[in-house]
């Protein structure tokens, strides 16, 4: 089958049944109100983007601890919950089929975003390198971080079920735990971050543990099959690394088959700042060719793709969907200008975090 009439073929991810198979990457907006509620002007943003096979929402905050940028939204409280119903109705509305992203940064965050709750918790008590927003919107160093104990985690646990949770009540198709881009469930995977004596440090499969803990958490409230999971084997991006990642992110696989899910999501390292920059670097290791083989469900594959890499990704079967991000903010109709070879609206970098309409909900369609 030609690629180009495959992306826009039907595709079953778990329980969840795309219409074609581009997906619409989780992309942060920071334009949330106070309280972290998702802004009214999300409906229109995320409905106008409906002709994606399957949206996965911007990062969605679990807990207070789990901001690590201002004006992110949550999906911890009934405000936030109504909000987020609101948006996910207008995109059923559209036909269109949304997964909420789980998220909790750890200690890509500062202590101005969550001051009642104190510092930044972490796998363990070290500092990134960089600065970061806080609530100011001003950028600060990292903090160090509060080492998190079996209470913290038993917490954050918790956390990650009442998330999942108000996301079934909001009406969403499953859900994403983000395990990737150095946030907090990805510091506990790669060594650099993580370097615990308990059961959740040292060995890989250690390492792996509270992963595992997360997604059978989760799948308290959703079926497996509803539940995806974000991984970015390589990445560099907030101040990441491992010993072996190559051995690290096969056990994740290894671990991740039994349980059934809609789908693994794959960043390619080839786009490792995670939306810092434009720069796409072409020798990088391909994360879907080395660990595709060894998942056993299905697979999407993002990370600094055009219309013909994705086309030759898909024909190729190195991945059953494929995620745009930055297309996605400028062309809320990328699958029909996809479908007739139409030039696509440049994306404005500076209208990409904080702010209303302007760079949102203003793009042009066909």
């Amino acid at each position: 089958m030609p690629g180009k009439e495959i992306m826009f073929t039907p595709v079953k991810l778990g329980l969840i049944e795309l219409k074609n198979r581009l997906v619409m990457a989780p992309l942060t907006r920071m334009r949330s109100l106070p309280g972290d509620v998702i802004h009214p002007l999300a409906k229109t943003y995320y409905a106008q983007r409906a002709s994606a096979g399957l949206i996965i929402s911007e990062a969605t905050q679990i807990s207070p601890l789990g901001m690590g940028y201002p004006a992110t939204p949550g999906i911890y409280s009934a405000e936030q919950t109504l909000a987020w119903k609101d948006v996910v109705e207008e995109v059923h509305a559209k036909g269109g089929s949304i997964v909420a992203q789980l998220w909790h940064v750890g200690r890509i965050s500062h202590s101005s975003l969550h001051p009642e709750q104190g510092l930044p918790e972490a796998p363990s008590a070290i500092a990134a390198e960089g600065q970061t927003y806080g609530a100011d919107w001003q950028l600060h160093d990292y903090e160090v971080p509060k080492a998190m104990t079996s209470e913290d985690i038993a917490r954050l646990l918790r956390d990650f079920e009442l998330a999942a949770n108000n996301a079934k009540q909001a009406g969403f198709d499953g859900v994403e735990v983000h395990a990737a881009n150095g946030y907090l469930l990805d510091q506990f995977l790669q060594d650099k971050t993580n370097q615990r004596t308990d059961q959740y440090g040292g060995s890989i499969e250690n390492r792996l543990r509270l992963l595992g803990e997360v997604i059978e958490a989760v799948a308290k409230v959703f079926p497996s099959e509803r539940i995806g999971v974000r991984l970015s084997p390589y990445g560099t991006f907030n101040d990441m690394s491992d010993s072996d990642p190559v051995a690290l992110f096969a056990a994740a696989i290894d671990k991740l088959n039994p349980y059934k899910l809609a789908y693994v999501h794959m960043i390619e390292p080839r786009s490792t700042n995670a939306g810092g920059n434009d720069e796409v670097y072409e020798d990088a290791p391909l994360t879907s060719e080395i660990f595709r083989q060894a998942y056993t469900g299905k697979f999407i594959s993002a990370g600094g793709y055009d219309q013909a890499m994705g086309e030759e990704t898909l024909e190729a079967g190195i991945a059953d969907a494929v995620a745009y991000g930055r297309l996605y903010i400028s062309n809320p109709d990328l699958v029909e200008r996809f479908k007739k070879n139409a030039p696509l609206n440049p994306y404005d970098r500076a209208t990409f975090y904080g702010g209303a309409e302007v760079g949102y909900t203003d793009y042009p369609t066909l």
